[in-house]
């Protein structure tokens, strides 16, 4: 995979990812605000209710107060009121016999009533049209019945359409006389029949419209102070228990906001300032028309987490499933990177592997033509030493495969130790006579100083001297033209410690984090004259875990490198 491909794949990766956390957050976002407002239109319908009860109750006690002063009232404002009957009947005349001028004034249409009598009449629920007639005004409306229904004051209007009416009679008697005389036909006459305790009702009916009247007097004006009006702890019982019924059981700040805008708490603990910026309100007694505007006040301090907790296992499940997106993308993009540079160690080190195998094959070739010459055949100098060639080129590959195939070994752990005592001083001493002809052709110096007091420790001895030798063998290759190596040992809390520094090219923090995995080379930028497959450190770390120690490096580009090696002593 090309790092364009790689880099398109990353970002498509990202930009899925990204799509989907925007989504979630607007689902979540949006959530979170449809709940809030269906938690505030709870919380006005169970003030709206509470505030509904109230004026209910305010009203109710008006009653109870009116009633408690008048049993009268008491009595008929319970009884329904009925409507009256009225009876009315046609008498045949007789012929023989004519009605009066007066009864035919009597049974002629009234004349329209003052204003003032009507309004009269209607306040005491009774209908204008009841009369008729003259007849019905003189016959229903007797000094007795009158003195139940109107007041003294309102007697004196009726007194006055009284004698307004005869005034009237009075001035249409010759009128009425004349047309008798002239009128032949007088056939029937109607008769109304009023129940006797009609007029009882009416007085019962007046005394309720009174009650009401009175009521509705107080309610309408509303000028009382909010505090005479409200009871702050019934208040506060009717807004818990509404909000209760709405399955809302939160701790809320209450308070009445005045017409002067000055908050009246009712509920303890409050905070004015979120109370007047976050709270829900509700006016108070809305009924009222010439009365000043109150409100009910209402906030509630934990509304956030509460909404949350309704909402809680689809967020839960939103940022955990968000959160395995990341992780899986984050994952995705690690192993790609991965697979990238695991392609290019596998690159490398087929192209090392085929240089470090090509290389001795092409002169066991050349060699072997040689020996083919019949020339060379003869002299045994030439055979012995293209011989050597060959058996020292076999031995180089044989030592290529060796090390392919630990390879596979380090990773299956298919190894045996054969733990023995050693003297860590001779392993150390060895491993320095070994390379020292090496540095030296380099025009190089190794060193090395021991401060063990015990140089005793269990350990296999080849893999132990392989050890060294693998830290010296890259101390040579990675120097520059001459190397200088320091070989150090000493021993502390019961553990052996060897350190091999160089100064050599050096490593970067990251190169440094790198170098112990198997295949892995140090660059060296365009120059290509290390050999190896990048197994030789790989191999010191599995062996030295192996044997229950530790390695670790302190490098500086350009300035070298420090690798120490820890393993326990012998017990």
């Amino acid at each position: 995979m090309s790092k364009t491909q790689m880099k398109l794949i990353i970002l498509l990766m990202a930009f899925a990812s990204l799509g989907l956390i925007g989504f979630q957050y607007y689902w979540v976002s949006n959530a979170l605000r449809i709940n809030e407002q269906r938690f505030e239109q709870n919380v006005y319908q169970a003030m709206s209710s509470a505030i509904s009860q109230l004026e209910n109750d305010e009203t109710r006690d008006m009653f109870l107060s009116i009633l408690t002063t008048d049993t009268t009232l008491q009595k008929s404002l319970f009884e329904k009121i009925e409507p009256i009957e009225v009876q009315v009947r046609q008498r045949p005349v007789n012929n023989r016999r004519r009605p009066s001028v007066m009864d035919s004034m009597m049974r002629q249409p009234m004349p329209q009533v003052s204003q003032r009598f009507r309004r009269l009449v209607e306040s005491r629920g009774v209908d204008p049209d009841l009369f008729t007639d003259l007849d019905n005004f003189f016959t229903y409306l007797t000094a007795d019945i009158a003195g139940k229904i109107f007041t003294p004051d309102e007697m004196e209007i009726l007194l006055q359409e009284r004698e307004r009416q005869l005034q009237y009679l009075s001035q249409n008697e010759n009128y009425f006389r004349n047309r008798q005389s002239n009128s032949s036909e007088a056939d029937y006459v109607e008769e109304y029949n009023i129940p006797k305790d009609a007029f009882e009702k009416i007085r019962y009916t007046n005394l309720k419209i009174e009650a009401m009247n009175q009521v509705m007097e107080e309610l309408l004006e509303g000028q009382k102070d909010i505090l005479v009006r409200v009871d702050t702890a019934h208040v506060k019982v009717l807004v818990k228990n509404h909000l209760k019924e709405r399955g809302i059981e939160q701790q809320f700040d209450l308070a009445i906001l005045n017409d002067r805008n000055e908050l009246i708490s009712i509920a303890a603990n409050m905070d004015p300032q979120k109370l007047r910026a976050q709270g829900v309100q509700a006016r108070l007694f809305p009924s009222d028309i010439l009365g000043k505007e109150n409100h009910l006040v209402i906030n509630f301090p934990h509304k956030r987490s509460y909404i949350l907790q309704q909402i809680w296992l689809p967020v839960l499940s939103s940022v955990v499933f968000i959160a395995i997106v990341i992780f899986c993308f984050i994952y995705a993009i690690q192993v790609i990177i991965r697979q990238k540079n695991l392609s290019d160690i596998k690159n490398d080190f087929i192209n090392n592997m085929t240089h470090e195998f090509k290389t001795p094959i092409a002169t066991v070739s050349l060699a072997i033509e040689a020996l083919q010459d019949p020339e060379l055949m003869s002299q045994d100098s030439f055979r012995k030493r293209y011989l050597g060639i060959i058996k020292d080129e076999n031995k180089r590959l044989g030592t290529q495969v060796e090390k392919v195939l630990q390879a596979a070994t380090l990773d299956k752990k298919d190894f045996k130790l054969k733990m023995e005592t050693l003297n860590m001083e001779d392993i150390l001493h060895s491993a320095k006579d070994h390379i020292e002809l090496q540095v030296e052709n380099k025009s190089g110096k190794i060193s090395l100083e021991t401060e063990l007091k015990n140089p005793l420790l269990e350990a296999d001895a080849f893999h132990l001297t392989h050890i060294i030798n693998n830290l010296l063998d890259n101390s040579i290759k990675y120097s520059k033209e001459k190397p200088i190596i320091q070989m150090r040992a000493w021993d502390q809390n019961g553990s052996i410690f060897v350190e091999v520094k160089d100064n050599g090219i050096g490593m970067s923090k990251d190169t440094q984090k790198k170098i112990f995995d198997k295949f892995y080379r140090v660059p060296t930028g365009n120059v290509h004259d290390v050999k190896g497959f990048g197994l030789g450190l790989a191999y010191v770390k599995t062996m030295l875990e192996a044997h229950s120690g530790e390695i670790s490096v302190n490098s500086e580009l350009g300035k070298g490198s420090i690798f120490t090696i820890k393993l326990p002593k012998k017990q």
